[in-house]
């Protein structure tokens, strides 16, 4: 069975966006993933572009030039100077995507780093992709947010939150919900058939028998009796500063950790610039890079496109093992 082709938000026209889409088109047009953007064909002076009305004329075109779904801006994009007027092309873009994917026309969605000051200021109610994916595509539980990378997965239980709030809201439902999300995902997109999971300590040592905090105590080691009492592959909490060594990481499959930098650290230091980020708990595939907009080199030409490579190669194989399973 032919894969589906993949759809690509265009993000934020002021930022690299634009210049690692025609990267990664360059990188992959001989033997895939067949994508299209959705976004201004303007965006993309001088590269070869095939303007397609419908996701299915995008696999013909593709080897030859960038299949672009056009939805044009309401002002011309300067790279590296933000516009609020445009925002309202870059929702469209995603609201398209997620279309797309849930009509099986595309097989899954690839997005673009958005700004997410712009958005708001033209009155976009989210905290960011994550949120809004989780409206438009949502199964009824709280989209989760993976960072990929060669050789680690890592969840974060609290995100966008300064440490001390992260401490103060973390809770064994969050942690429990979470898990059960991550062992659902890794099954159906990764094709993992018996996932094994680890949970990093809040404190450190994991608190040290409460010598430390007795978060991992009361919070913590509670989330990781309930998901093994529901038959997870699960162990902790664990001692993050010795959770991420080569050794370790082979044990398990994804690590969920208690706060931002102690899941982000670890898979940007291994791999910066073929991270991904992924969206767990939705009925599509969503995969993203894990940077953002660069303004401050935008246009320059010296934008890396390996996240956004990545990207687009994980969600294609997410979405083979999501029809292999249907099909089975």
């Amino acid at each position: 069975m032919t894969p589906l082709p993949l759809a690509l938000t265009m993000g934020e026209p002021a930022g690299i966006g634009p210049e690692i889409t025609i990267a990664a088109w360059r990188a992959v047009r001989a033997a895939g993933p067949v994508f299209f953007l959705i976004g201004d064909p303007a965006l993309l002076p001088g590269a070869p572009l095939a303007l397609i009305e419908r996701p299915e004329q995008a696999a013909d075109a593709f080897p030859e030039a960038l299949p672009v779904l056009p939805l044009s801006l309401a002002a011309p994009a300067v790279p590296g100077r933000l516009d609020p007027r445009n925002a309202p092309a870059v929702i469209a873009a995603i609201e398209q995507a997620v279309a797309f994917a849930r009509a099986g026309r595309a097989g899954g969605v690839v997005t673009n780093p958005i700004q997410k000051s712009v958005l708001t200021a033209a009155g976009f109610p989210h905290p960011g992709h994550t949120e809004f994916l989780g409206e438009l595509a949502g199964t009824g539980v709280p989209p989760v947010m993976m960072l990929a990378c060669p050789g680690l997965r890592v969840v974060p239980v609290t995100i966008h939150v300064s440490l001390k709030r992260a401490a103060a809201e973390l809770t064994t439902a969050a942690i429990v919900t979470q898990g059960l999300v991550v062992a659902e995902a890794l099954r159906r997109d990764f094709g993992i058939a018996a996932p094994r999971l680890v949970v990093a300590g809040l404190n450190p040592h994991a608190g040290e028998d409460g010598t430390m905090g007795r978060e991992d105590i009361e919070i913590v080691a509670p989330a990781v009796a309930a998901l093994r009492a529901q038959g997870i592959a699960v162990r902790g909490p664990l001692p993050a500063d010795t959770l991420f060594t080569p050794r370790a990481r082979a044990t398990y499959d994804c690590a969920l950790c208690m706060y931002h930098d102690q899941a982000l650290i670890p898979v940007k230091t291994l791999d910066m610039d073929g991270g991904v980020n992924v969206t767990l708990g939705l009925s599509i595939v969503r995969t993203s890079p894990d940077h953002g907009t660069a303004l401050d080199i935008a246009g320059n030409g010296l934008a890396d496109p390996g996240s956004l490579i990545a990207a687009l190669r994980m969600a294609a194989d997410m979405a083979r093992h999501r029809a292999e399973g249907a099909a089975a």
